[in-house]
């Protein structure tokens, strides 16, 4: 079985890695180089990194057409992945392949279609999210399911700990089903376009916490947005992140108002008080948040 992969960040390198097992990957599409972290470097993509422990080819186009030729110049190819790729792939793209292209989608479709499955997820307080993988077509994630893996969502896991779930178990799907797959032996199950709901990208504005609202749902919008961009309030004029917290029986306390009990951080929501676990200030690294409070040599002041 003769593949191509596509795909960018860290959460794609699993499948990689379990394709490598299972077929002879004559190429590896990813991003090109990006600037990442303080120092604003170019460095290239978690996925191209990988490709290159594996030894195997690399390409970083710059523009979606540039793709055609890249696959053109691969030869005959069984079948194509692509996961967390990042450009739109044409029809002229997905024909080539002699099964297509399958994707390893972060949701149980059509639930979530789009680029930020995982974190709508958890947003909208679902129970129970999974991996799909589908045959590709020209819409966006619309194309037949060709198998899924389901998992429960737990309050106590954010985005970054669901996405690494997923990432493991849609490996693992991939490696299950690919070759049957490229042998004709599924037959796909078309979605239910009424039933699709869209993941849209997340935004920083919207990652800004309002402590009015009963904990469950700031306890959820604090899982769904760590590890990017960080749910976040305001301790003064300064964005303040919260990273990590649990609902516990506590005291009684305002919305946004701090309570420091000499091991725990507390801050008041529209309902209970959440522990705050893990705290990042401005201009700092993450850190606990009792250690916070006792850093401090002033009151704690109030969130907004």
């Amino acid at each position: 079985m003769r593949t191509v992969f596509f795909g960018t960040p860290e959460p794609a390198i699993a499948s990689l890695e379990a394709l490598v097992e299972i077929a002879d990957v004559a190429g590896v599409v990813t991003r090109p180089d990006a600037a990442r972290g303080r120092s604003k470097q170019l460095n290239p993509s978690p996925v191209a990194e990988a490709a290159v422990r594996l030894s195997l080819p690399i390409f970083k186009p710059s523009h979606g057409s540039d793709i055609l030729g890249i696959m053109s110049g691969l030869g005959p190819l069984d079948v194509g992945v692509v996961v967390a790729f990042g450009m739109i792939l044409t029809s002229e793209v997905l024909a080539l392949p002699r099964a297509g292209l399958v994707n390893v989608h972060f949701s149980l479709l059509p639930r979530w279609r789009g680029a930020a499955p995982v974190e709508r997820a958890i947003l909208a307080g679902d129970d129970v999210t999974g991996v799909s993988i589908m045959s590709m077509d020209a819409g966006l994630d619309t194309g037949p399911v060709i198998a899924t893996s389901s998992v429960s969502i737990d309050l106590d896991q954010s985005a970054g700990d669901l996405t690494a779930r997923l990432a493991s178990d849609g490996a693992a799907l991939l490696s299950e089903i690919l070759l049957a797959w490229t042998d004709g032996e599924i037959e796909p199950v078309d979605q239910d376009d009424f039933a699709a709901t869209y993941a849209h990208k997340l935004t920083t504005a919207e990652s800004r916490l309002d402590l009015a609202q009963p904990a469950e749902q700031v306890l959820r919008r604090i899982r769904a947005f760590d590890p990017r961009p960080g749910a976040h309030v305001y301790l003064g004029d300064d964005r303040f992140k919260i990273r990590d917290g649990a609902i516990e029986s506590g005291p009684s306390l305002a919305p946004g108002e701090l309570h420091f009990d000499g091991d725990r951080l507390w801050v008041g929501t529209g309902t209970d008080a959440l522990v705050l676990r893990s705290v990042q200030p401005p201009g700092r690294s993450q850190m606990d948040g009792a250690a916070w409070a006792r850093g401090r040599s002033q009151d704690l002041g109030t969130l907004s």
